[in-house]
């Protein structure tokens, strides 16, 4: 099948889906009303309450929750075929990701921009708020080593990449200064040249790895896994207009110009999808990911349709950035959906190498000389780019490789490879590295709300010790367990807690839209993506503790498996009461239907 039949068929189901059911989310389910004040006004203080233009808004929170799942997740789920994922992007997306961002963010702009933790609590109850404090803070920890494990490989003994990806970060902070002090207001103006230093930077690049500055970017594998934490601890605790806000900024634009620009490559190339539309893998044993199709090919892909970690952006940065209330459709639905997009361009650039390449790329050489396949372009692309390209598992690379793969298809560009290779890796590490730095400062406020409970003056997020002190112990946290981890050990236990923390996020929604809407078919639309995540998760779980982490003595792995399943059957158990009382309640639960109903009609009128 020619790829370009995917390239439009997602894209008109996302736009119907905004259009659509977004609209019904925002007017009819949550009724968004303008005229509220956002905690971003009401408590702004210029630090972590910053009212926000809703392009830059949107720009952080795409940038911060479009991290490795959306491109990796589906490069490796490609084991299974494309059309597995492909479905699930689609399907998923729109009727559970976008619904459980939207649905946080509202809670949080609605809670003084307070955590899922302080939410659940005040929602369903004490208990569910310490078991949810706990599980979020256990799974930050796993995302941040899950989604910087992506990089390592790429970035290691590449001082091209590493230099291109280094240089982003003193080019976010000049455009922070500069939008706040030297041309405020001047969006547009920030936006060219942060976009134009970006791109100098990976033109820049083979100089400086022909040139004597190469050994200060020519990193070994621990040396970027120590690198990773050291730089989230400073972004994590300076204040987020200085480098968080315009490094995602930047960042997102450029990453939907990119995957623009490959969409527009793989229309103009059309390429034909190597990999079938179902692979032998889907009932399990597969090099990549050992498990059967399902439930792995739903834990694989994570932030591309459905990802828990959104929850601690739409619940942390995020909601102390809005300026209004109707952002949060476009913040919110909208992101995550052109996240979908992202993911599906990713399902192709790795659908459209050669099978056998793309294998090459995604296992060790060892694993690979068993499977029975050959390459085929790997060869000829390793040299193009000036690097070999096999044996680099972990899903960036073949995105890298699959995306050099379309553009040098392009008559004229066959002579750039290397470029657009290298371009990708940045792209891929930008990507990450700003949902690295927001998770980190979300992990922080959690952390200060936890240490708050003893030490009274941690509970002001804007006190810069226990600022300092709880960044510094989130950042060597998730780096422990990045250092030493590989991608097989770490990213399946990042994407069951991720999509654990997903289905918790979802029992918080389910709680705020039955009360305030008094309607138990509007609770539908997150209590059925709940039920169906949680199963499929816990199985997942169990798969990856019995016949993984057991066998191979992964005694860390399996403690941390069982302390998330514990904690999330205890919030589970507990909402479930909260909701039994709650629909028990029928004078209480009508009364609160005929006020939403009164809330919207007026809100329409309006």
């Amino acid at each position: 099948m020619h790829a370009i039949y995917l390239v439009i068929a997602a894209a008109c189901i996302l736009l119907i889906g905004y259009r659509l059911y977004g609209t019904f989310m925002a007017s009819k389910v949550l009724a968004i009303d303008p005229r509220i004040v956002t905690p971003a006004k009401r408590l702004e203080d210029g630090h972590d309450f910053v009212p926000t233009n809703r392009w830059v808004a949107f720009g952080h929170h795409f940038a911060a929750i479009a991290a490795a799942g959306p491109l990796v997740g589906p490069v490796l789920a490609a084991q299974f075929g494309y059309l597995p994922g492909t479905l699930w992007i689609l399907i998923g997306g729109v009727l559970g990701g976008a619904v459980h961002d939207m649905v946080v963010l509202f809670a949080s702009i609605r809670h003084d921009g307070q955590s899922l933790p302080q939410i659940a609590k005040k929602e369903i109850g004490p208990v569910t708020g310490a078991a949810a404090s706990l599980a979020v803070l256990f799974i930050l920890i796993i995302t941040m080593a899950g989604l910087s494990i992506v990089i390592v490989s790429s970035l290691n003994t590449n001082p091209w990449g590493a230099f291109t990806v280094a240089m982003t970060i003193p080019i976010a902070i000049f455009i922070g200064i500069y939008m706040r002090f030297l041309r405020p207001g001047k969006l547009g103006e920030a936006s060219v040249i942060g976009v134009a230093l970006i791109l100098l930077a990976v033109a820049l690049g083979p100089m400086i790895k022909s040139s004597a500055l190469a050994p200060y970017f020519n990193y070994s594998v621990h040396a970027i896994e120590i690198a990773l934490p050291v730089y989230a601890f400073v972004a994590a605790a300076l204040p987020v207009w200085l480098l968080l806000a315009p490094r995602d900024y930047l960042s997102s634009y450029l990453k939907i110009g990119t995957i623009g620009a490959l969409a527009l490559g793989i229309i103009f190339v059309n390429p034909v999808l190597q990999m079938p539309p179902v692979t032998k893998f889907i009932n399990g044993g597969g090099p990549i990911i050992a498990g059967k199709v399902w439930p792995f090919v739903f834990i694989t892909i994570a932030c591309g349709a459905m990802s828990g970690f959104h929850s601690l952006i739409a619940a942390g940065t995020t909601p102390k950035m809005l300026e209004s209330e109707k952002d949060i459709k476009i913040v919110g639905f909208g992101a995550m959906l052109m996240e979908s997009f992202v993911a599906i361009m990713a399902m192709i650039a790795a659908s459209v190498l050669p099978v056998g390449d793309y294998f090459a790329i995604n296992t060790t050489p060892a694993v690979f000389a068993h499977l029975g396949m050959h390459v085929d372009k790997l060869p000829m692309l390793s040299n193009l780019i000036g690097l070999n390209v096999a044996g680099r598992p972990g899903g960036s690379v073949s995105l890298a490789v699959g995306m050099s793969y379309v553009f040098s298809s392009i008559p004229g560009l066959s002579h750039l490879v290397a470029y657009w290779y290298q371009f990708a890796i940045m792209f891929e590490a930008v990507f990450i590295l700003t949902a690295v730095d927001a998770g980190t400062r979300a992990a922080r406020y959690v952390v200060q709300d936890m240490i708050g409970v003893v030490i009274k003056p941690f509970k002001k997020i804007t006190w810069w010790p226990g600022a300092v002190i709880s960044a510094a112990l989130v950042s060597f946290a998730w780096g422990y367990l990045l250092y030493g981890g590989n991608i097989s050990t770490v990213w399946p236990l990042f994407g069951v807690s991720n999509q654990l923390l997903a289905s918790l996020a979802m029992v918080v929604g389910t709680s705020i839209i039955l009360k305030s809407t008094g309607r138990i078919s509007y609770a539908l639309t997150t209590f059925i993506p709940f039920i169906f995540l949680f199963i499929t998760t816990l199985d997942a779980s169990y798969f990856n503790v019995t016949k993984v982490y057991l066998p191979q003595h992964m005694t860390l792995n399996v403690i941390l498996s069982v302390i998330m399943a514990i904690l999330a059957l205890i919030i589970v158990a507990d909402a479930f009461v909260k909701w039994a009382a709650l629909i028990r309640d029928k004078k209480t639960l009508e009364s609160q239907r005929l006020r939403h109903q009164e809330i919207v009609k007026d809100l329409a009128a309006k």
